[in-house]
């Protein structure tokens, strides 16, 4: 037995021993040495780490996208009554003075000829094609604007979107798209006070004369697996474009140990009906300039809301695909590493077999 350990190990010895060069008067090449099975597999074990880590990663960005999508949905439903109200109760006016000349600016419509943009993106990334589409229909828009001859300005909200156009509000620059008037990050919770701000911004550039439009550029949500980037007109308002034609309810559960979405259809608020000898206090008119900065308020505030939810929406859905991309690519490794480790194993029984019989 040790003899034939002897000679098996001599076998090995010699079959691991490099070979003399011929030799010759011109250098040989160097041949790149071929791959050590051992470090291969334990290169592939490294990887299917790796992967395992990033998986754990992923899935757990999922779950807290999960969570703070159902605060957002929350905080939509929570703000809903208030919205209905008002435009319940801006409808009755409008109706009330349907027959009357209002001396309103915000009902004014003008010649177009600068028009202020507010785009709405997130503040990170990891979320799909969220700030890409909602950038590209804002380019898009622009250039629309462009050929119509009319000027267009940006107001900013998400980190994604100002530092795209900051990078693009230089006139010398070649990628120059349109001056940036104001960029403020998004937040993953918006409050009133954001929502205040943003429409005192607008307001009064609108009322200067500095802009002749408001158009809004944000992310509507359809289902976990679909966002629609969507352009509104804002200022000046319309009276037929003041009520909703109709909304849906998103709400997210689990079922059968997954997510899942109910939608709810909701109808259209109703207009207030006043009665026809009501004397009010104020000229309607004079109430309709004071509801109206706070009808504003309310439906930019609800955009941001709407706009996190896709963001986070976008970015369940994100996470998922790239959750389940890593199980298949840890499949993948985990196969190649069992055929690295079969290879090696068969090479070292060829190599004790060769020895025996060499003897």
């Amino acid at each position: 037995m040790l003899s034939f350990l002897l000679t098996t190990a001599a076998a090995v010895t010699a079959f691991n021993a490099p070979v003399a060069a011929p030799s010759s008067s011109f250098a040989q090449p160097r041949v790149a040495a071929s791959p050590v099975m051992g470090a291969t597999i334990r290169e592939l074990r490294d990887r299917v780490g790796s992967v395992k880590n990033t998986k754990k990663i992923t899935s757990a960005m999922r779950l807290v996208a999960a969570a703070k999508v159902r605060r957002a949905q929350e905080a939509c439903l929570r703000s809903r009554p208030f919205s209905e109200t008002l435009e319940r109760i801006l409808g009755g006016l409008l109706q009330r003075l349907s027959t009357e000349a209002l001396d309103i600016p915000l009902l004014q419509q003008r010649e177009a000829k600068k028009v202020g943009l507010l785009v709405i993106t997130g503040d990170r990334g990891l979320c799909g094609s969220y700030n890409s589409a909602a950038i590209k229909k804002t380019e898009g828009r622009i250039a629309e604007l462009k050929a119509q001859g009319v000027e267009a300005e940006l107001i900013t909200v998400g980190n994604k979107g100002s530092t795209y156009f900051k990078r693009r509000s230089d006139p010398s620059s070649p990628q120059y798209a349109a001056p940036l008037r104001k960029a403020v990050p998004c937040g993953q919770a918006p409050t009133a006070e954001m929502a205040t701000e943003l429409a005192s911004e607008l307001l009064s550039s609108y009322y200067a004369g500095e802009l002749d439009r408001v158009e809004l550029i944000y992310t509507s949500f359809v289902s976990m697996i679909s966002s629609i980037p969507s352009v509104r007109t804002m200022i000046p308002l319309t009276p037929q474009g003041i009520e909703t034609e109709g909304d849906e309810i998103f709400k997210m559960t689990t079922k059968d140990g997954d997510f899942a979405i109910e939608k709810e259809k909701v109808d259209k608020a109703e207009p207030q009906q006043f009665a026809a000898d009501m004397i009010f206090e104020q000229e309607p008119s004079q109430l309709l300039n004071a509801i109206l900065p706070l009808y504003l308020n309310g439906q930019i505030l609800r955009t941001l809301q709407e706009s996190v939810a896709s963001e986070l929406a976008s970015r369940m859905t994100a996470m998922q695909s790239a959750t389940d991309n890593a199980k298949e690519l840890q499949k993948t490794l985990e196969l190649q590493m069992n055929r690295a480790r079969q290879a090696k194993i068969t090479q070292e029984l060829m190599e004790i077999i060769a020895g025996a019989d060499s003897v």
